[in-house]
């Protein structure tokens, strides 16, 4: 086996641990831990499946002190952060639990034997079942809250699917802690329910293992697209569900610029720079409009990205990835740096702002630079501002700021809005709330499914649906058994509530 090495966020020096990657026969132990557990998981029923749940949140809020400061040392992105980021991982587990118990995620209906205008129907019934063993490609940026305990690997286990997770190079003793805390809890009920795995290979294999019935990745659109690849190319090909990159465009009309510049200006520029610009919903285009209005807003934009001192990318690859696209951006005809824009050798990045003159966004403008980097484009009118839009890919978010009766730049509301999973109204991308009417998704390459991978509704991923004709009542699952039940069903396409 081969040791992993990590390195140092704050000097660049590199370090050896006391981890391996994993090899074939560790991968296919993972594999069929998972595959045990999910017959598990399935017998637990909801209500059991949701206490499992809660005891995960308990037993890493248990060992918070210790999981924030190990995370800490291998992402330097600081206590408080990743105290907030334990407190979403929790919630979230939480929330899943709640999901379990109310029912509705099932999409039970039953339709008894009866005569129809096109003659007599059978007795059917349907609802959503597992899929089966899940893979899960943790994120770089989200050490807890998108990785091993995260929403992939809580709503896999909440529909009763076993987990394998290949956790990510920039923080993988975090992973193997949380690993570890989570077996506590699950090891005497079901088994191991969540293993994780190490390397690159290990990567390649695991969404080829004949087992693994679905999985989900956050990272880079060209890692996804490899993966999807793979998962496609299978003798029986599974989904894969890819959160990738976006762009998340803003729009400032004329009248809001006018009424609030320095206000806009002041929240965009945190948003630019929150956890160093490392965040999938960080806004990457602002579209603001020619004029003295657009001036303050630009200027003070550019002032207070300026201001922001330089924290460290999470790996040194991302540092270097960030120096070359920032080179690239404003190497584009018609761009310039306004603000900031470098990274060092330990890893330090340094806000930016690149102002765009031009007609055109598409291209390397309309592309992710993962870091704190925003393009403002400036637009001389509707027309302008909707032929910009235009050139976007799809997008997992689209902010317009407006003011109360706003009617200004009509085309250009609907063009940034047209490719969006999220549209937002004065207020900023960053920040995902985990809700039953979340969707975190969008056209590619924001993902590349029509599905969300936070809130309620991203259970739906890891299920599948099957439906009993004539099925005597002992062959039928309890939740589609004639009676009073305890969750939101439809009968004879009557919606009945418990």
């Amino acid at each position: 086996m081969t040791s992993i090495t990590t390195t140092d966020p704050a000097t660049g020096v590199r370090r050896t641990l006391d981890l391996e990657e994993t090899d074939a026969a560790g991968l296919a132990s993972a594999v069929a831990a998972a595959s045990a557990a999910t017959a598990r998981l399935q017998a637990l029923g909801r209500t059991g499946r949701a206490r499992l749940l809660e005891s995960i949140a308990d037993a890493l809020e248990a060992r918070r002190d210790d999981i924030v400061a190990t995370a800490d040392s291998e992402t330097a992105l600081g206590a408080t952060r990743l105290n907030g980021e334990l407190t979403r991982t929790a919630y979230q587990l939480r929330f899943f639990a709640e999901v379990l118990r109310e029912g509705s995620y099932l999409e039970a209906v039953i339709d008894h034997a009866g005569d129809t205008p096109m003659g007599p129907r059978p007795d059917l019934r349907r609802m959503l079942v597992p899929l089966g063993p899940v893979a899960v490609y943790a994120a770089s940026n989200f050490p807890l809250a998108f990785s091993v305990p995260g929403g992939d690997t809580a709503a896999a286990l909440a529909a009763g699917a076993g987990v394998v997770v290949k956790a990510h190079p920039a923080h993988p003793e975090t992973s193997a802690l949380v690993a570890s805390v989570i077996a506590e809890a699950t090891d005497p009920v079901v088994g191991r329910a969540v293993s994780v795995v190490h390397g690159y290979q290990a990567g390649i294999d695991l969404v080829q293992a004949p087992a693994i019935r679905a999985a989900s990745f956050t990272g880079s659109p060209g890692g996804g697209r490899a993966l999807a690849e793979l998962a496609a190319a299978r003798p029986s090909p599974i989904p894969f569900y890819g959160e990738l990159g976006s762009i998340n465009p803003v729009l400032v009309s004329p009248a809001a610029a006018a009424a609030r510049a320095d206000t806009i200006a002041a929240g965009l520029a945190a948003s630019i720079v929150q956890g160093g610009g490392q965040f999938c919903t960080k806004p990457g285009i602002a579209l603001v409009p020619a004029g003295a209005a657009g001036d303050t807003l630009v200027s003070a934009l550019a002032s207070a990205v300026a201001g922001v001192d330089a924290k460290p990318a999470l790996t040194l690859g991302m540092a270097d990835a960030y120096r070359d696209g920032l080179a690239s951006l404003a190497a584009v005809p018609g761009a310039s740096l306004l603000a900031g824009g470098s990274a060092s050798a330990t890893r330090s990045t340094t806000p930016a702002v690149v102002e765009f003159d031009g007609d055109d966004l598409a291209g390397r403008l309309a592309e992710e630079c993962f870091g704190p980097v925003a393009v403002v484009a400036r637009y001389r009118d509707d027309e302008h501002a909707a032929r910009l839009a235009a050139g976007l890919p799809g997008t997992l978010t689209a902010t317009l700021f407006l003011e109360p009766g706003d009617a200004g730049v009509p085309s250009a509301r609907a063009a940034v809005t047209a490719s969006a999973g999220r549209i937002l109204y004065d207020q900023y991308p960053t920040g995902v709330a985990v809700a039953w009417a979340q969707h975190h998704g969008g056209p590619w390459p924001s993902t590349d499914s029509v599905h969300t991978s936070v809130g309620a509704t991203s259970i739906r991923r890891y299920l599948r649906p099957v439906a009993w004709q004539n099925a005597p009542e002992a062959e039928l699952p309890t939740e589609l058994r004639d009676g009073p039940v305890d969750f939101p069903r439809r009968v004879d396409g009557v919606l009945v509530l418990p």
